[in-house]
């Protein structure tokens, strides 16, 4: 059996490393008023917070259609699948999960393919990089429904942390009020977030970005021993003060990748986050 492995573009796996593992990304769509682009496919990273810095539109974000699910697997099956694990961003924070739910049932009837739908329960690196370690067994011949069982047992074990350079595109997404942003601002507020059963909760707020990143570094030290840590940011300066803050207490491989538009439309730029998954 080859199984494949699909992900949805807010794993933000970098692209040169999903080719490498052979692993299909299904991009979802940002928005600019009536423009829209496919997520690292139409629109850099670099482009994009080039133009979220300037805009006076406000991005907004769309779930991928089950047409574009159904077009990506039927593609995965022509080179060779005979089974796919498709891993999506929190069913809670996206329709992505239903649309690759419903385009799995109609190709797998079609194709008599077995295609298995996880959600994730988390967003960015935190199902990326388990994504990456099962597209690696897959290619060691590992079967559909080890790499299932496998998968749950890394996503049961995620935890990430991650910091906001301002409250400001919170604001003009409508999640917080004009008046708790101005005050964010004056006192150089950093909402420090958690993912937490498919929700993104705030845990704190911290004066400086400095002090927020401390406090990640903290938090992520806690979590050890881990099997594995992965650092995103809107930016390489945002991705090596977290790789600073995470050195003294973890000198294994340090996946690093850029956080992507999807999630970078909420987040605003100099956002950025660190993911350890726990040892079992």
């Amino acid at each position: 059996m080859t199984v494949m492995i699909a992900v949805d573009s807010t794993s933000d796996i970098p692209a040169d490393r999903a080719r490498s593992l052979d692993i299909t990304v299904i991009p979802l769509l940002v928005l600019f008023g009536d423009e829209s682009y496919r997520d690292g496919v139409d629109l850099t990273t670099t482009q994009f917070y080039d133009r979220l810095k300037t805009s006076s539109i406000m991005p907004s974000t769309s779930a991928p259609s089950i047409g574009a699910f159904q077009e990506a697997y039927e593609g995965m099956i022509r080179r060779g699948a005979s089974a796919i694990l498709q891993v999506c961003l929190s069913a809670k924070l996206s329709a992505t999960y239903s649309a690759a739910t419903q385009a799995a049932q109609m190709v797998s009837v079609e194709k008599n393919i077995p295609i298995a739908v996880i959600d994730s329960g988390t967003v960015s690196a935190g199902f990326g990089l388990p994504a990456q370690m099962l597209a690696q067994e897959a290619r060691d011949g590992v079967s559909l429904d080890q790499l299932k069982t496998r998968a749950q047992s890394l996503l049961s074990r995620v935890h990430l942390y991650a910091v906001l350079d301002t409250l400001e595109f919170l604001r003009r997404g409508g999640r917080i009020s004009g008046a708790t942003a101005f005050a964010g601002s004056l006192l150089q507020v950093k909402p420090l977030l958690e993912v937490r059963d498919g929700e993104v909760v705030q845990l704190e707020r911290i004066r400086t970005r400095g002090k927020a990143f401390e406090r990640v570094g903290q938090l992520v030290a806690k979590l050890m021993p881990l099997e594995a840590m992965a650092i995103v940011g809107s930016d390489e300066a945002t991705r090596a003060q977290l790789a600073a803050v995470v050195r003294p207490f973890w000198s294994g491989e340090t996946n690093q990748g850029a956080l992507g538009p999807v999630v970078g439309t909420h987040a605003g730029p100099g956002a950025g986050g660190v993911m350890g998954i726990t040892r079992e």
